[in-house]
């Protein structure tokens, strides 16, 4: 099929490229010039494992275009992807004008029937107001054309995109008409090769609310068990073995139910606002929802208020060592990381960090961190730790599972580790002479006379 993606961030590339990479012919659009031009030349624009290698090997197979001019790619497509941003509005609602700008554009360029898919997060009736926009334009220019628009949300973990769309474990299509959903069936079948049960269709608006409420779900495992965590650290219980004994339970499972420093990234914080914006505009107060919420921003300052309880309010002449700024491994995304938070409060307190992530620091250089006093950025994770008081992990990357512990008391002023992943053994560190704390655990600075 020839297919159009417009849009060139996340959702966009990765989709486009996978599309490519099963033998259709896609032209990926973008207004960013400068973006495209790179695009071209195989420079992505972000950090994902594999797509790299694809763009390029898509591009040299004629199988992947870049363009500026949706005019151009519109021109002989049969499905056209809409994958802008929807930017979360100051009200916490989910911000359309990139869609509906997209809508218009389409609209002003249509001359043949083409199926308009949503790839974007977007709330519940914004197929709708696509197709109005749509038809506008269409109307300006006398024209009658059929066209259907789609609900097709994405659900790609930044960090294993490429295998979650080349492999998904469930493809969700919302149509209105039985000959588009079969369509969508055509285009997705190469990528069901053992099941096509695994491609669920149902109506727009359903499709467009499945993305949300899973979204939400898992923030709200992710919230529910950081809770318990906190309730364990006062209470004496090690929530690492509550979680053991929890996730036995096949119903609970293991996913999503280890504590840390809350979840930040692209997609939680923003779904979650949205789908309590929406439930607020049809007169429901979505207690839950906003507790999810209220309880992941309180979690993002829970390691910042260990380090402040350790070494006092005035934190002037104290350096930490930061292992990690990125939300997640495997990915350069620092939106809404909690490491942005954790190092504003330590330097606001007149601290001093010393960070060092394999993929963020650029990010954080000159978008996240920019602002912040008394940061500086080093070339590995063993660099951060002369003349630091303490050592804070907030992104579990693998590199950092297992450091030469006897290197880290050997450079820090203290041995002391503040674990915002719960990643290491207690026991050993503790056997090694640090002061050793985690989430949802009370910090240890000796071994129980009982071992």
């Amino acid at each position: 099929m020839n297919l159009t993606v417009i849009g060139t961030g996340y959702v966009g590339l990765v989709s486009g490229t996978c599309f490519a990479e099963m033998g259709n012919n896609v032209t990926c659009v973008d207004i960013d010039k400068i973006k495209i031009e790179n695009l071209k030349k195989g420079i992505i624009p972000i950090y994902e494992p594999g797509l790299q290698a694809m763009v390029e090997r898509n591009i040299n197979n004629k199988t992947l275009f870049f363009t500026s001019k949706l005019n151009e790619a519109l021109q002989e497509c049969d499905i056209a992807f809409i994958a802008v941003g929807t930017p979360m509005g100051e009200d916490g609602s989910a911000d359309l004008q990139y869609v509906l700008q997209v809508a218009r554009t389409i609209g002003g360029y249509m001359d043949h029937p083409i199926i308009v898919v949503n790839k974007s997060t977007v709330p519940v009736g914004t197929a709708d107001k696509v197709r109005a926009v749509i038809n506008e334009e269409l109307s300006k220019r006398d024209l009658d054309i059929e066209f259907h628009v789609v609900s097709n949300p994405e659900f790609l973990k930044e960090g294993d995109a490429i295998n979650d769309f080349l492999k998904p474990d469930r493809v969700i299509v919302g149509s209105d008409d039985p000959d588009t959903t079969d369509k969508m069936r055509s285009l997705y079948n190469p990528f069901f090769r053992s099941s096509m049960d695994r491609m669920i269709t149902m109506d727009v608006r359903s499709a467009e609310m499945t993305k949300y409420v899973a979204n939400a779900m898992l923030a709200t495992k992710i919230s529910f068990m950081n809770e318990v965590a906190n309730i364990c650290e006062l209470v004496g219980a090690d929530v690492n073995k509550v979680r053991i004994g929890i996730g036995s339970d096949h119903r609970i499972g293991y996913s999503f139910i280890y504590p840390g420093a809350g979840y930040g990234g692209s997609c939680f914080p923003k779904d979650v606002k949205a789908l309590h914006r929406t439930a607020a505009e049809h007169g429901y107060q979505a207690k839950l929802i906003n507790a999810v919420e209220e309880v992941n921003d309180s979690q993002k300052l829970v390691i910042a208020n260990k380090v402040i309880n350790r070494f006092g309010e005035d934190l002037s002449g104290k350096t930490f060592a930061v292992w990690g700024l990125s939300f997640k491994p495997q990915t350069d995304d620092m939106r809404e990381a909690p490491s942005i938070y954790i190092i504003k409060a330590l330097a606001e307190r007149g601290a001093k960090i010393k960070a060092y992530d394999p993929k963020a620091m650029d990010e954080a250089r000159h978008f996240y961190l920019k602002d912040v006093p008394g940061i500086s950025y080093c070339n590995s994770k063993y660099e951060t730790l002369p003349d630091s008081d303490a050592m804070l992990l907030l992104t579990e990357w693998k590199e950092f599972r297992a450091p030469d512990f006897e290197e880290l008391k050997t450079q820090l002023k203290e041995p002391v580790i503040f674990d915002g992943r719960n990643q290491y053994e207690d026991e050993k560190l503790l056997q090694l002479g640090f002061e050793y704390y985690q989430i949802g655990k009370r910090g240890m600075h000796k071994l129980n006379p009982a071992h």
